[in-house]
């Protein structure tokens, strides 16, 4: 049975290896393993940066998903992102996601201070587009632009 938690340090590994996996899978970029750890740990070390949500099977981390503020001006309460999912392959269309996704959805509630919750995907993503649409998420109005500085 899959049990979702809070994730700790010792979940570190899995969350850097699930990431590399993601990005490789999702977009085809490989990430640097030593810069990832450094990105995940520090989010441990400092909860304003945001946390880890993650899914459990007999003491096996199967997935993972971040959390992260954004203060809304517009609504005077945070608006929480989900970021960085990942399922192993094995645990997919099973539930997993939905469950990780309830779980933050039942922990919102329970603040006044949380007005919403957003996530983006790679239009080519069709497959976790279909997931989310699942979910009671829509594709809303907005448009995501980004600038990214480019590292050597």
């Amino acid at each position: 049975m899959i049990h979702i938690r809070l994730a700790n340090e010792a979940d570190v590994q899995y969350i850097v290896t699930f990431q590399i996996d993601m990005a490789k899978e999702t977009e085809g970029v490989e990430l640097v393993p030593e810069v990832i750890k450094k990105g995940v740990l520090a989010v441990h070390r400092d909860p304003a940066k945001g946390k880890y949500i993650v899914a459990v099977d007999n003491e096996r981390v199967v997935g993972s998903l971040m959390l992260t503020p954004e203060w809304s001006d517009w609504r005077n309460c945070w608006v929480m992102w989900i970021q960085s999912v990942y399922i192993l392959p094995e645990f997919r269309e099973i539930g997993v996601f939905k469950s990780m996704y309830n779980y933050v959805l039942e922990d919102l509630a329970k603040s006044d201070e949380i007005s919403g919750l957003r996530l983006y995907v790679d239009r080519r993503n069709l497959t976790a587009i279909q997931v989310y649409e699942k979910m009671g998420m829509d594709g809303s109005h907005y448009q995501l632009f980004e600038w990214m500085k480019q590292k050597p």
